[in-house]
């Protein structure tokens, strides 16, 4: 078996980088990405293929997104550097870190209590001292900590939640993917003294987002 050095991994980090770049505007967005160890949030069998351009399995019947669609969405934030973002999804915790990147603070909420300890745990190790993971049940999102300038869900619901529209402040974003089971559209709302305004921004499949509002546990 091949051993994965640093340097493997510095040249599969650039390639992805370079692949990204066609699709990412946003500067920052691809700055935080390349200072990000996708590795520690893939699993260790994971590594040797870390920085494809694929979702991986973190256990639990859920993945860790593919990196284009995490720069994606989290483009779609509009982030500057002083907000306050809730993440709907844990799961390993690498979108969060990259957020953490850009934004002030970060509030991640996780149903799968595995996923929220070893994410917590893993954050923590890493350093990315401004998020904070919380599990949580059927309630949407984390009320407690609300209103948030950004919202991001990292599965995939019928409708846009209501509870998560009341957790958005004003000219707000909420990112999140709409539609089926089995696909979806990528979409952005902003919250507006008119109203919410939507924005498609393109195809997408994602796990089932579960809970009040959402799609139910069986079915």
């Amino acid at each position: 078996m091949n051993r994965i050095t640093s340097e493997s991994l510095e040249d599969a980090r650039a390639s992805l980088l370079a692949a990204l770049a066609h699709d990412i505007a946003d500067r920052r967005v691809l700055e935080a990405m390349g200072n990000l160890p996708r590795e520690e949030f893939a699993g260790t069998d994971a590594a040797p293929v870390a920085y494809d351009n694929r979702p991986l399995p973190i256990g639990h019947g859920q993945t860790i997104s593919q990196p284009l669609m995490v720069a994606l969405m989290t483009q779609a934030l509009m982030l500057t550097g002083d907000e306050k973002v809730l993440e709907v999804g844990t799961g390993s915790g690498y979108q969060a870190a990259l957020i953490s990147l850009l934004a002030a603070q970060v509030v991640s909420v996780e149903r799968v209590p595995e996923l929220a300890t070893s994410a917590s745990e893993r954050l923590e190790r890493l350093g990315y001292g401004n998020v904070e993971v919380h599990e949580t049940s059927d309630e949407l999102g984390w009320p407690a900590g609300a209103p948030y300038n950004g919202i991001i869900v990292t599965a995939a619901s019928p409708n846009v939640p209501r509870a998560l529209l009341g957790q958005l402040a004003m000219n707000g974003r909420l990112v999140l993917p709409v539609g089926g089971r089995d696909i979806q559209e990528l979409v952005r709302i902003v919250k507006t003294p008119e109203g919410a305004k939507r924005h498609n921004l393109g195809s997408c499949r994602f796990v089932p987002l579960l809970g009040h509002g959402a799609w139910p546990e069986k079915g």
